[in-house]
Formats: C-alpha cells, structure tokens, sequence
C-alpha cells in the first residue's frame, strides 16, 4: 500500500466535491462526481494513494479536466476517500460491538467484514501513524526491562484514547476509529481471548494486510479470507508450556 503522507496535511480546500460551493449539482455533475469517486475507491485500493488523478480519471471515463473541477487537488480527493472509509470501518466496528456479546467474536466479525468490504486498502496514512506512535509508546519501556523480565502489559490508556498529533488533532473521525477498535481490542484482551501485546495497530495492519487485489474476485476473496484466517490465529493467545 503506497501511501503519499508527506502531503497529506496539505489538503485545506473543501472535499465536497463542489469547489467549496454549497449548492446542488446538475444532474449530469452529480452522475460525473459519483463516477469519479467509485473509480477513485477502486485506483487507490489497487495502486495506493500514490496513485495519478489521471488513472482516476481514465477508470471514470471523463476527462483529467472534469476530476478536478470536482477536486482542486489529489490531496483533497485523497482527503474524501480516506473519510469515507474510516467511516465506514466506524460502523463496522460499531456494529461488531453491538451485535456480538462474545469479545473475540466481536474482533473477528469487524475484521472479516472490514476485509471483505476492501475498505482496508484504503485506511487513512494518519490512522496508520497514529497507530505507530500509540506502539512507541507502549513498547520503549518494555526495552529498557531485562531480558528476563515479564512483558509489561499494555497501558489501557493508550488503548482507549489513542493518543493523536496535535497537526492532526482535528481529525474526529480517525480519531473516533481508533477509540473503537480500542473497545474491541481491549474486551478480547481482558477476556483472555487475545494476546496481551496485540495492540489496536496490529489490527488495522490485518486489516490493510489482508485485503490483496487479484484481477479474479473469486481468487481475490478466497485469497483474501484464506490469509485473514491464518492472521486470526496468530492473534490468539498460545497456551503455556
């Protein structure tokens, strides 16, 4: 997955597909953004964010022209997509807490349902960041302990308020993802259904991790669920001795 972070912070213009004008589309407008943002979900779940607004352009069937009308900037288009999919993880890990009373059967429904809608492909870079710094931050002291030493446990704090850079503070939504997949993680963990050093990164890297593009969808889906399974397992705690 290819992610462009360094320009990320740079998108400052409107993502509604306007122009930053709150006034309804033509029909014809209207038919052109949806084109432009479902083939914008397919290039960069392919190819990364990294990816040029002219394969977005070329998957729609419009003109390089027509994609940035709608979007001023790759940043900005890159800036919508990101927002709709950490949205819909949101709901799916909402949903898997609501409807799954069994810990490790909540953890294993949002991570199958996140795989199988691809959303994965598609997590914002600052999710993956933040989740990078949430596991510095938990496992520095654990190198300063011997060698002999137990592992120290998790800190619950940084489970479920994942800290979040202050050029990123205003990001709700990502922030929001991770505080429920911190639930999700920390009731598997505190059942004892989930190893003890699993953080809530380790799960958005299955997530991004098993979600391979195949030009077939059946391979794709069998490739796919055949990989998340094996990733369950290695989530699993193993017995001792």
């Amino acid at each position: 997955m290819h992610l462009q972070g360094s320009s990320w912070s740079t998108a400052v213009a409107s993502s509604d597909g306007n122009g930053g004008r709150n006034t309804p589309l033509r029909v014809d407008a209207q038919r052109n953004l949806e084109h432009v943002l479902r083939a914008a979900r397919e290039v960069f779940g392919e190819l990364g964010y990294g990816a040029p607004m002219e394969d977005v352009a070329r998957r729609a069937r419009v003109g390089v022209g027509t994609v940035y009308r709608r979007f001023p900037s790759k940043d900005v288009l890159v800036r919508r997509i990101a927002e709709e999919e950490t949205a819909r993880l949101t709901d799916q890990a909402r949903a898997a807490l609501g409807q799954e009373n069994e810990p490790w059967s909540a953890l294993a429904r949002f991570l199958r349902t996140s795989v199988a809608s691809g959303a994965g492909r598609l997590l914002p870079p600052q999710v993956l960041r933040v989740g990078v710094d949430v596991e510095t931050e938990i496992r520095l002291p654990q190198q300063r302990q011997s060698a002999l030493a137990a592992p120290a446990q998790p800190e619950l704090r940084l489970v479920e308020r994942p800290m979040v850079a202050e050029d990123e503070a205003d990001d709700a939504g990502a922030a929001v993802l991770l505080e429920v997949v911190g639930q999700l993680v920390e009731r598997a963990r505190a059942a004892g259904e989930l190893r003890p050093d699993v953080t809530v990164a380790d799960v958005l890297l299955v997530i991004a991790t098993a979600a391979p593009s195949l030009p077939d969808a059946a391979q794709q889906a069998a490739a796919s669920a055949r990989l998340l399974d094996i990733l369950l397992d290695g989530l699993r705690p193993r017995p001792m001795g």
